[in-house]
């Protein structure tokens, strides 16, 4: 199976699904008889990880850089309103004691 994704279009699931198919695949390989065949086999295994591996790191590089932009994004604007930030944070935590309070009734 060639490498029908790019890095920047693979979604988790995609690559989730890559990964077991691979998986299978080596699961098979092992299980059957050694070919004349099982060298080339191994190294399109090898080549499918590598590939794998790659996207992974993408996937991580674009997740982290998101979560950064999000907590910078987060703190600039409790900086910038911070007596609504407070009062929006003892807010929840006013309304997540009574729904526990309720709850242990």
């Amino acid at each position: 199976m060639k490498n029908r994704h790019t890095a920047e279009s693979a979604t988790p699931t995609d690559l989730l699904n890559d990964l077991r198919t691979l998986v299978v695949e080596a699961e098979q390989m092992l299980e059957s008889s050694v070919t004349e065949h099982s060298g080339e086999a191994l190294q399109a295994l090898r080549t499918r990880y590598e590939a794998a591996q790659e996207r992974l790191g993408v996937l991580y590089a674009g997740a982290k850089k998101n979560v950064v932009a999000g907590a910078k994004y987060t703190d600039e604007t409790i900086r910038a309103h911070p007596y609504q930030s407070l009062a929006v944070a003892a807010g929840v935590g006013l309304l997540v004691g009574v729904l526990l309070g309720r709850r242990s009734q």
